[in-house]
């Protein structure tokens, strides 16, 4: 997975603003609408580019409660962390999950429409699952930032 200044720019400019045509990002990059479209198609398909998303507020769509969730497994094992892998992919409730290094092997940011939801969420997620040691809530008070914007270094030029 290589990328050079031009795709650099680019990079930066999706992602501030995934919605810009392929002529207005050429435009900024100094790149016809063609040869952008032809960077974006391999930047996506080399897994620079992973994923065409926006950032949808959890209060708006009635999900205001969100936390930070430290779990611990009761072993390391390989297929123990795969199941576990799974069974995020496969919540909704679910945004985001990281397997981790240090206190807890995983954390999990969730949301809620209420504590009485997280409840039951937490009863079916983590108490059901005999490979969970202990979870750790944290509720979010403030959300202060929010992205998935990465700091783009552009390659050296030769």
């Amino acid at each position: 997975m290589q990328y050079d200044r031009t795709d650099a720019r680019i990079l930066e400019i999706v992602q501030k603003n995934n919605r810009l045509t392929s002529e207005v990002i050429g435009e900024m990059a100094g790149l016809s609408a063609t040869a952008c479209q032809r960077r974006l198609k391999r930047l996506r398909s080399d897994g620079i580019i992973e994923a065409d998303v926006s950032i949808v507020s959890a209060k708006a769509v009635g999900r205001p409660i969100q936390m930070l969730v430290m779990v611990s497994l009761e072993r390391e094992r390989a297929d123990i962390i795969d199941r576990f892998k799974k069974a995020i992919k496969a919540s909704g409730e679910v945004v985001n999950g990281f397997y981790v290094t240090g206190d807890a092997d995983f954390v999990l940011y969730i949301t809620a429409r209420t504590m009485e939801h997280y409840e039951q969420f937490t009863r079916r997620f983590f108490y059901e699952n005999p490979d969970i040691k202990g979870f750790k809530t944290m509720v979010v008070m403030d959300r202060v930032k929010a992205g998935f914007a990465i700091p783009i270094e552009a390659p050296p030029e030769d």
